[in-house]
């Protein structure tokens, strides 16, 4: 019989705490919307030894955590999402490199979000105050001066995080030495917000979404329903339509018949969305999924500083941007915007891959190649 899911699949004080370490800051967050957020800590994980100027930050996406690399295990329900990549003797060598990784701001896992106690104790819930791209970048800024890190070798990030990383290089550019924007966007584009809609619609009209305060119901009464619905849509975007005909075609998943008229079955595509839907409803928090897609739904780098090419003229750092081909969600066009505008980011890197989005997750070789013009 399956396993009910929590009402919340973030991470809360009292879980094994893993391979996390947290900062507090000593005083509240001032946010865009004018609220001061007190108590906010980051909790992230580290790699090497920092020498004072080999720093190295690194940005995950929107279901993503501190957890780049290492075992699934007691306080990480997945292994990390980026093997291959960090480590010694690997591309970003730690016998080099002192790797940062902190949990985003809004997130799950540790740093405050939604499902984080506020000063009564109480989780957050829908008091969590809506956040911006820009106030995660401040807080990552804060959180690199309490680590004593005046300047990054390199800030990188795909997807969510990239957008992190080009706010990263625009709000900071003298603490930005080196840059690598993945899969991402100056600004987020209608037709992202357009996917992002009915993922939210389907969380907030969950009727377990309780306006947003469900985190201290028991097992199966979150807005679990709706959130594997809104992994659904998103995991469908990050892959390709060619990649999801040649692994499933129109196969049944077996021992189901979608054709049968008492008990219709699945066909195999239906139960691999399935599977991704039912792996997040258990580690991630509804509640942090609606105020990050938010954030990202906000994204323009350019928001107040004039045009586009003004606001990233603005960025000093070396610059590699890169994209998938097939990517559908982050269209090529998107990073070659940044790649034109960006001073002396030469040509976009381009990743041939039938994965579509999820290429700077799988791709490992060839990431390996784009991140050695950076690091090597």
């Amino acid at each position: 019989m399956p396993v009910l899911p929590p009402a919340s699949g973030a991470w809360r004080e009292g879980d094994p705490v893993g391979d996390r370490r947290f900062l507090t800051l000593p005083e509240p967050l001032p946010l865009e919307s004018g609220v001061a957020l007190p108590d906010v800590t980051v909790a992230y994980e580290s790699w090497g030894t920092f020498t004072g100027d080999n720093a190295v930050l690194v940005l995950h996406a929107l279901t993503g955590d501190s957890h780049v690399v290492g075992p699934a295990g007691l306080g990480h329900p997945t292994p990390g999402w980026w093997a291959g990549i960090i480590g010694p003797g690997l591309t970003i060598d730690t016998d080099r490199w002192f790797v940062v990784a902190p949990n985003v701001l809004g997130g799950c896992q540790g740093t405050t979000g939604p499902a984080s106690p506020a000063p009564d104790g109480r989780p957050w819930g829908s008091r969590f105050p809506r956040i911006s791209v820009r106030d995660q970048v401040a807080l990552e800024a804060r959180f690199a001066d309490l680590l004593g890190i005046d300047a990054w070798a390199c800030v990188l990030g795909g997807s969510m995080g990239g957008m992190r990383a080009v706010e990263w290089a625009v709000s900071y550019p003298d603490r930005v030495q080196r840059l690598l924007l993945l899969a991402c966007c100056a600004a987020a584009s209608a037709d992202q917000i357009a996917w992002a809609s009915p993922q939210l619609a389907a969380i907030r009209e969950d009727p377990n979404w309780c306006g947003g305060d469900y985190h201290d119901r028991g097992r199966g009464l979150g807005p679990h329903i709706g959130l594997g619905v809104a992994r659904r849509i998103a995991h469908a975007t990050y892959r390709t339509a060619e990649e999801l005909d040649t692994r499933f075609g129109r196969r049944p998943q077996p021992g189901e018949d979608p054709y049968d008229a008492t008990a219709p079955g699945r066909f195999a595509v239906e139960s691999y969305l399935d599977h991704h839907a039912e792996k997040l409803v258990h580690r991630f928090d509804a509640a942090s999924y609606v105020a990050l897609t938010a954030a990202m739904n906000g994204h323009d780098v350019s928001r107040g500083r004039g045009t586009m090419a003004e606001a990233l003229g603005r960025v000093t750092a070396r610059t590699v941007v890169a994209g998938s081909t097939t990517d559908r969600l982050y269209p090529l066009s998107q990073q070659e915007e940044l790649a034109e505008l960006i001073p002396g980011a030469g040509p976009v890197e381009r990743i041939e891959s039938p994965y579509g989005h999820d290429a700077f997750l799988i791709e490992t070789r060839r990431l390996a190649e784009i991140l050695s013009t950076l690091t090597g």
